[in-house]
C-alpha cells in the first residue's frame, strides 16, 4: 500500500500555535484534598473544577451575591422614591421586620394580625371535633375560613357560598402550618385528616361525568402531581393544559411536558 504524507496545511491547522491564556482567563483546576476538607474552600473550587462544575460554582458565587447585597449599599440615584432615600429603610430587611416572599414584601404585623384571627377559629374547630365529632380534613378547615373571611373580595369566600371544595394537598406548608403548630401547643389534640381528602378528590375524577375529564394545572410541584395522580385511579385525563415556567430537562414533575404524562394515563 502506497503510504501517503500528512499535507503541511492540516499540521499546520491542528498544531496552530495557541494564544496565551496567562492572566486573561480563570485557570482549572479542582481542590487539593492534600488541604483537608474545607467545605468552604470546597464549594469554592467548583468554579475552576470545569464542566458542569463550573456553572455550580458560578451559581453558588451569584447566590452568595444575592446574600450579601444590601439596599443600602446601593448609590441613591434619581428615580429613587422618597422612601428609598431614608437611611433607616436601606438597611436589610430583617432588622424592618419584613419578610420577602418572591417578589413581595410581607410585615410581621400581618402574620400577628392572621394568628390573632386563626387561633380563636381552631380553639372552636377542637370544641366541634371534641364535642360534635366533626372529622376536620383540609378541605373542611379552608371552607370554615371561608366561612369566617366574611369578604367578597376572597376566592375561599366565593368557594364557601358555593360549596366547591377547595383541596390542599401541602396544608401544613407556609403560615398555616405556623398556625397549627402554635395551636397545637396551645390547645392540643385538633386532627386534620388527609386521608379523607384523598378520598374525596380521587372519588372526583374517578366518578366524573360524563365520562371525561379536563385538567388545567397553573404552576407545577405537587398540585400537579396531585391531580395527575387522582385522574390516574380512571385511566387518565382526556384533556390537559399546564401552564407554567419550570423546564423540561431538570427531570421535575413541574417541567414535565404532557406526552411525558402518558405513563400517568393523560391521553
Amino acid at each position: 500500500m502506497e503510504q501517503q504524507n500528512l499535507p503541511s496545511s492540516v499540521h499546520a491547522t491542528d498544531f496552530k500555535e495557541s494564544e496565551n491564556l496567562e492572566g486573561k482567563c480563570t485557570k482549572i483546576e479542582g481542590y487539593d484534598l492534600n488541604q483537608g476538607v474545607n467545605y468552604s474552600q470546597l464549594l469554592k473550587s467548583l468554579a475552576t473544577t470545569g464542566f458542569q462544575a463550573s456553572n455550580l460554582g458560578d451559581a453558588i458565587d451569584v447566590v452568595n451575591q444575592m446574600l450579601d447585597w444590601r439596599l443600602a449599599d446601593e448609590d441613591i440615584t434619581e428615580d429613587c422614591s422618597e422612601e428609598e432615600k431614608d437611611p433607616a429603610y436601606r438597611e436589610s430587611l430583617r432588622s424592618k421586620g419584613l419578610n420577602r416572599i418572591g417578589n413581595l414584601l410581607v410585615p410581621n404585623d400581618n402574620y400577628c394580625k392572621f394568628e390573632d384571627w386563626i387561633i380563636p377559629i381552631f380553639d372552636q374547630m377542637l370544641k366541634e371535633q371534641i364535642e360534635e365529632n366533626v372529622l376536620w380534613t383540609p378541605s373542611k378547615l379552608i371552607a370554615r375560613l371561608g366561612k369566617e373571611i366574611n369578604d367578597d373580595s376572597s376566592y375561599l369566600y366565593w368557594a364557601c357560598k358555593n360549596n366547591i371544595p377547595v383541596f390542599c394537598p401541602g396544608l401544613a406548608d407556609g403560615s398555616l402550618g405556623d398556625m397549627l403548630y402554635f395551636h397545637s401547643f396551645r390547645s392540643s389534640g385538633l386532627i386534620v385528616d388527609v386521608v379523607q381528602d384523598i378520598r374525596a378528590m380521587n372519588g372526583e375524577a374517578v366518578h366524573a361525568s360524563p365520562r371525561k375529564t379536563g385538567i388545567v394545572i397553573l404552576g407545577g410541584g405537587l398540585p400537579k402531581h396531585h391531580i395527575c395522580n387522582a385522574n390516574m385511579m380512571r385511566n387518565g385525563a382526556d384533556y390537559a393544559v399546564f401552564i407554567n415556567t419550570a423546564q423540561e430537562f431538570d427531570g421535575s414533575d413541574s417541567g414535565a411536558s404532557p406526552d411525558e404524562a402518558i405513563s400517568w394515563g393523560i391521553s
